[in-house]
């Protein structure tokens, strides 16, 4: 029979990305012990993998820029953007607590943001929408703070990295993107690369960790600091309910069932369902079997947080307009083989390339926020069959700017070109034929781009028209930063299907992150956040880090919740620790590098300092292993 084992603490996290991390750093600080489980053998989930961006209105950060809104502003926008889906309990709390997490953070932990003056919503021309002030990046991070921790890090999406290096800030872009144009860039891209390569020759990896790397690597590190172990490979195989109360989870660790105990709470924060083929079987249209949808997000993400919730009475939104936040992504053949997913973000604004469907028509402003595109996409795809569509670009463009996994001039492209990833056509009528797109159509949608196009115009469809638009294209280009005629070939396209960059469908929940059952009552002692809750913003996307914004915000008000239950309890928490004995900071003086030892006592009977369960540790009743 296989072994069970014991180990308590106050909170139990279940998934390591930002939401997570952000719940048990701040449930930590008030003194409580938390435990952190990741399912995957790293740490980070899709935080680790993303943009690292977050989208929060009215913080510190924007009033130091001379940047100054009322909740009101953002509200109306959220309003806007949500329509019929629009939950004012967890909009008002979001957009009070956001600015309040965003000083915690700040303030008392390893997290550091970068703001840039001017980064518009996606929808930045619609009632409570801004140019700039709300979506703030992840600062860069050394990772050789994070000591030995920094191996068990999930690396960046390769797909969005340049030899392995994920790229941070758009000033680092424009840089790799100008270094065959301009000294000044060529010179930053040879340091950073140069440093790279040492980095990698001696530690197995970067340590410039930037985006969601530096988000996850920093979230992490403040969590070891306030001795919050977190165990790998450790999927929570059930819950624990008794008397009508979620008090833990049965997770299975090292080929052992431990049994967790959490005196106040479990959160889940497991990352939403883009891997859970049954879910997407009912939630996405246009995956009928549930496999027409590629996902860079990570296979872990499976819907484990979902089906417990809903183990213990919580419900699942199935109501949202669309389930997931859409991104195109075309399918790249990785050096080992093995598929990637390429979510198409900025190069779709560029100027010089369009999109089209198999007949050969445009559909959409490409400029647009790529869940806006995918969205198109869909309208125009229906009656054809597949969903899908092609970028299209000529030589100077693609070598100028890159496309998809392409990456500009010097950097080759026969690699792409050899896996069919990427199309080439020495003319328009020759491209058509070799993707299959209706050549009559493509020839006369080019021709009458091109004719606009010349004079910076898209009469059509207004590509450049937008803020946000005019925000990836190219500064340097004029008269339209979007626009340019594509009229010198070869050309090249390349395929996008439908992926997505997390869910929104998710658990009921309210103002503080309490799962809620079908009769909107409370579950007792379970939380949900990030992308396992249902998303505030409707089923919409109105701007960078929608999805990280909401993540750190309710992991902070979660952790609050949970350390205000009980507190008037001899004023201590669930396992003695004084309240009133944590710092104001909320990091302990001492700022020890975190390891299980710190959490002793916390096993029914003995543990290691790596805090794996012991051999003389009782087993648990039997009741427990049928649970497992």
């Amino acid at each position: 029979m296989e072994d069970s084992r014991q180990y308590d603490c106050d909170v139990l996290v279940v998934g390591s990305g930002a939401s997570g991390m952000a719940a048990a750093i701040t449930a930590a600080s008030a003194g409580l012990k938390v435990l952190i489980i990741e399912k995957e053998p790293r740490f980070g989930g899709s935080t680790a993998r993303s943009g690292g961006w977050l989208w929060i209105p009215g913080t510190s950060l924007a009033k130091v820029q001379g940047i100054h809104e009322t909740p009101d502003e953002g509200r109306a926008y959220l309003r806007h953007e949500a329509g019929d889906s629009y939950n004012a309990e967890r909009v008002d709390a979001f957009l009070e607590h956001g600015p309040r997490a965003v000083d915690f953070f700040t303030s008392n932990t390893e997290v550091q943001f970068d703001m840039p003056l001017v980064f518009p919503d996606y929808h930045a021309e619609a009632p409570g929408g801004k140019q700039g002030g709300r979506s703030m990046v992840a600062r860069p991070y050394d990772g050789r703070k994070l000591g030995s921790h920094v191996r068990d890090l999930a690396p960046a999406l390769p797909e969005l990295t340049v030899f392995g290096m994920m790229l941070g800030s758009g000033k680092e872009i424009v840089h790799f993107m100008r270094a065959t144009r301009s000294l000044a860039s060529a010179w930053y891209v040879a340091k950073r690369l140069t440093r790279h390569f040492l980095d990698v020759a001696k530690h197995g990896r970067g340590m410039t960790l930037t985006n969601g790397n530096a988000l996850a690597g920093r979230l992490a590190a403040s969590a070891f600091k306030l001795g919050v172990p977190l165990w790998l490979n450790a999927p929570a195989k059930s819950l624990i309910i008794e008397d009508g109360a979620v008090r833990g989870a049965v997770v299975q660790r090292d080929g052992a069932t431990v049994r967790v105990r959490a005196a106040r709470a479990v959160v889940l924060a497991s990352g939403g369902f883009p891997y859970d083929i049954e879910r997407r079987k009912q939630l996405y249209a246009h995956a009928p079997n549930g496999t027409e949808h590629y996902s860079p997000s990570p296979t872990g993400n499976a819907g484990d947080g979902l089906r417990l919730a809903e183990s213990a009475g919580g419900q699942v939104n199935t109501a949202l307009p669309n389930a997931a936040a859409w991104v195109p992504v075309s399918v790249v053949t990785r050096k080992d083989g093995s598929p990637g997913y390429m979510p198409h973000f900025i190069d779709r604004a560029k100027p010089g390339v369009i999109a089209v469907t198999r007949n050969g028509r445009r559909f959409t402003n490409e400029g647009s926020s790529y869940h806006d595109f995918v969205q198109e996409m869909v309208r125009a795809c229906e009656g054809q069959g597949e969903t899908c569509a092609w970028l299209i670009c000529d030589h100077k463009t693609l070598r100028k700017y890159g496309l998809g996994s392409v990456a500009p001039f010097p950097l080759p492209i026969k690699r792409y070109l050899d896996t069919g990833y990427l199309t080439r056509g020495a003319s328009v009528a020759e491209l058509a034929q070799k993707t299959g797109i209706d050549a009559g159509s493509l020839r006369q949608t080019v021709e009458a781009y091109n004719r606009e196009a010349a004079l910076g115009r898209d009469p059509q469809f207004g590509k450049g028209s937008k803020a946000y638009n005019r925000y990836q294209g190219d500064a340097l280009h004029g008269p339209n930063p979007c626009v340019a005629p594509i009229v010198k070939g070869p050309y090249y396209a390349i395929k996008v299907m439908i992926g997505d960059i997390g869910t929104f469908a998710g658990l009921k929940v309210d103002g503080e992150g309490r799962v809620l059952s079908e009769e909107g009552q409370v579950v007792a002692g379970l939380y949900a956040v990030g992308n396992d809750a249902c998303s505030i913003m409707g089923g919409n996307y109105p701007g960078a880090g929608i999805t990280l914004g909401p993540a750190l915000t309710f992991g902070y008000i979660a952790g609050q919740s949970i350390a205000a239950t009980g507190k008037a309890a001899a004023g201590t928490s669930a396992s003695g620790i004084p309240a009133s004995g944590v710092p104001a900071s909320g990091i302990p003086a001492s700022g020890v590098q975190a390891s299980d030892a710190s959490a002793s006592g916390a096993f029914a009977s003995g543990a290691s300092a790596s805090g794996k369960p012991t051999s003389d540790m009782p087993a648990t009743d039997a009741s427990a292993q049928a649970a497992a």
